[in-house]
């Protein structure tokens, strides 16, 4: 099943590659993810006379390289003989997702980064000039997503992969100033690959978790609420157009009045922010902590924060103080009559101030992923029960120390 789906996925991920990257810097175009009216113009419809180059984009391509390099790897465990292709498609995807991940983190004006804002953009090329949109929009959020550990007994089982590994580090020497390339900081050596440095990653976080920016009491905003105040502009052909910070359903009727990524909740987005942290915590440990929420003084390691984060997305579904649940907004009919209390929809996306439920009703295709989250927390929670009991019986069985009365 797995050899099927990787022969299925390589195709895809080629024809993306080969698509969207019309001139092979590996930094992609399109507005092939979904998000293409997230931006301040319809990135779907891109003049060819000024491209643009994705940060979700360019980062869901690295994400992809990373997955299919770990189904690679679990094939090639299974392989033997001298003749071993599984090992050499995961060289293969290596080299793409340490490509992909040079061109994004390289500076503005060749990737996509911003040393000084400590954020991923979008950027225009307009007339040979670099034009970045600087949007704090979900866009810059998703390169958090391109992480993967790779466990040490993999590299004593595969010493094939394992020395071209070495030598892609000996390639790139500032792979590890950029992005995090085989980092050993987990104590059981273990190696990492993600697509932000740990500076990098603590400067993008800072803004995910401020509850004036991306945090929302409902989970990740779409666009930052600092464009409440602070809209961003662009002229381009003559015609200005402008962004702002709207919670709810857009208030433009831009790209045939689908411009809803302009601030709301959106579950799957959101659902794979906390998978993310879950992985660099994995790697991480409590080595790595951050403010949650940012200002507050609060120190979290990852695995906190992604707690943090799904506990709000579940708020949603969950009966407040006066027993409303947010989804149903101020539907008295849902929060007090017993036939329709209980019967939950599952939103297209979610009122990121008020966490009332908007668009389609029907979406378990990605809303429902909220079971995941309290399946994870019900597990959570188990876990620690058993833990408090073993140390419970542990302090029972140990001898008791009793002191000598003084004379």
């Amino acid at each position: 099943f797995l050899e099927s789906v990787f022969q299925k996925l390589l195709l895809n991920f080629n024809w993306w590659l080969n698509r969207t990257d019309v001139q092979g810097l590996d930094l992609f175009r399109g507005g092939f993810l979904g998000l293409d009216n997230i931006s301040i113009i319809d990135r779907n419809k891109v003049k060819p006379s000024h491209p643009m180059e994705q940060a979700d984009a360019t980062a869901w391509m690295a994400a992809y390289a990373l997955n299919l390099l770990q189904i690679a790897l679990e094939l090639a465990q299974a392989e033997t003989g001298a003749y071993r292709p599984y090992e050499d498609m995961a060289i293969r995807c290596l080299g793409h997702f340490v490509a992909i991940a040079e061109a994004i983190n390289a500076p503005l004006g060749q990737g996509l980064w911003d040393q000084q804002d400590g954020f991923y953009y979008d950027k225009l090329r307009v007339q040979g000039k670099i034009r970045p949109i600087k949007v704090r929009s979900v866009v810059g959020l998703i390169p958090l997503l391109a992480v993967g550990v790779l466990p040490e007994t993999l590299f004593q089982k595969l010493p094939g992969f394992a020395r071209k590994f070495q030598e892609f580090a000996g390639y790139f020497p500032d792979l590890c100033a950029r992005m995090a390339f085989g980092s050993s900081r987990s104590g059981n050596g273990d190696l990492l690959l993600a697509l932000p440095h740990p500076d990098r990653l603590r400067r993008v976080l800072a803004y995910l978790l401020d509850e004036r920016e991306f945090l929302s009491p409902f989970g990740i905003r779409s666009v930052s609420k600092f464009h409440e105040r602070h809209p961003f502009g662009i002229q381009l052909d003559g015609q200005w157009d402008s962004l702002e910070y709207w919670p709810g359903p857009s208030s433009t009727h831009a790209f045939a009045g689908n411009s809803n990524w302009r601030g709301p909740v959106w579950f799957p987005v959101n659902y794979l922010i906390v998978e993310a942290l879950r992985r660099y915590w994995s790697f991480y440990g409590e080595e790595f902590k951050v403010e949650c929420p940012t200002g507050s003084g609060h120190q979290m390691n990852l695995n906190e924060v992604a707690s943090e984060i799904s506990s709000r997305l579940i708020r949603l579904f969950l009966p407040g103080p006066q027993g409303q649940r947010p989804c149903f907004g101020q539907d008295h009919r849902y929060a007090a009559d017993p036939h329709w209390r209980d019967c939950l929809y599952f939103n297209e996306y979610f009122h990121a101030e008020t966490g009332q439920g908007l668009g389609a009703c029907h979406q378990t295709g990605w809303t429902a992923l909220v079971n995941q989250l309290l399946a994870a927390k019900a597990a959570q929670a188990d876990e620690s029960e058993e833990s408090v009991r073993r140390h419970k019986q542990k302090r029972e069985k140990s001898p008791k120390f009793t002191a000598e009365p003084k004379q």
